[in-house]
């Protein structure tokens, strides 16, 4: 079962979120407990006990005798931390993480009523019962990478399922590479985000409509500091940590992509297809590529001429027929 959750914007701001973020901004360096006092407007004691509050949350702190205090790095996600000046329009104004959930997917699901919900985000640092694209599970340890679900609710019948998947992946592209200075991630149809020729990202865009409205939860799955391991995927999968060579910030990661996300999905709203298909091919290297594809129960073999945001993958097949295939229900097999 969900649980509940509130995105009003009602003590939304205190003093622990305020010392986090002014050591969050000095990651790399320390703050002397004066100066962190100071900086926060609270006593030396009232500082205390949002250190221990902290530290009870899963931060840890490194003392040090002469240069005072510092964040360590990996450390557990925080909403705040994201949601401050990122800048977006739409997503990312409201976010909420849990220690642990069933779906980070389905709690999205669940706020579409609530007021204001419309970019929800909602992350975790473990699910249950995560899922990808045709039932099949999504696993990853606690506490290395991002599991994390937008909730769009507002003008959804102006993205279509299968541009959103585009959108949603390229924005994960892009803001894995904006994060991540020297990485150039690639794209493969119909939702994986690769480096290399390993899968580091999945995408699961779900519909949630009823006869009057509608909304549309776009779920992204990155393996950042954990890949997981050969036997329980069907794929090879790898993690930003081993490109870059050390531990990577989640939290630097979530925002690019949320910036990115917001973009993409304004850019759709406005009509901007061609925009979408030219950035998405460019990073993909299947196009005149011979594949075979699972879609409806039986397997279409042939060579990827397009991939087109509105009709999926655009097949020419042995006899010179085109096939248009979905996102939806495809399956591409290697």
């Amino acid at each position: 079962m969900s649980p509940s959750i509130s995105i009003s914007p009602d003590s939304r701001m205190n003093t622990a979120s305020n010392v986090l973020g002014l050591l969050y901004d000095r990651k790399d360096g320390f703050y002397s407990l004066s100066e962190l006092a100071g900086a926060a407007g609270v006593s030396a004691e009232r500082l205390n006990e949002v250190i221990e509050q902290l530290t009870g949350r899963g931060f840890e702190l490194e003392h040090h005798p002469a240069h005072g205090l510092r964040l360590v790095q990996p450390m557990p996600l925080d909403a705040r931390l994201i949601e401050r000046d990122l800048g977006t329009r739409r997503i990312g104004r409201h976010a909420i993480a849990f220690g642990e959930v069933d779906s980070t997917n389905d709690i999205a699901a669940d706020s579409a009523r609530q007021e204001d919900a419309d970019g929800l985000v909602v992350l975790a640092e473990h699910q249950r019962h995560g899922r990808g694209r045709l039932g099949r599970v999504w696993l990853s340890p606690p506490g290395e990478n991002i599991l994390m679900s937008v909730l769009l609710v507002e003008q959804t019948h102006q993205l279509p399922h299968h541009a959103l998947t585009v959108a949603t992946g390229l924005a994960v592209a892009e803001g894995i590479d904006q994060a991540c200075g020297g990485l150039t991630c690639a794209l493969r149809w119909p939702n994986d985000v690769l480096l290399g020729e390993q899968k580091t990202s999945g995408v699961l865009v779900e519909l949630r409509r009823t006869a009057t409205e509608g909304s549309v939860v776009l779920g992204v799955g990155v393996n950042v500091n954990a890949a997981p391991s050969p036997g329980s995927v069907d794929r090879p999968a790898t993690c930003l940590r081993e490109h870059v060579g050390h531990p990577v910030d989640r939290i630097e990661v979530i925002r690019a992509i949320l910036q990115r996300l917001d973009a993409w999905v304004e850019r759709l709203a406005g009509g901007a297809l061609d925009v979408l298909h030219d950035a998405w091919v460019a990073r993909c290297g299947m196009i005149n590529q011979r594949v075979t594809v699972l879609f409806a129960g039986r397997p279409h073999v042939g060579r990827v001429l397009d991939v087109s945001p509105l009709e999926g993958l655009i097949l020419v097949c042995d006899d010179g027929r085109r096939e248009h295939l979905p996102a939806e229900g495809a399956s591409l097999v290697e």
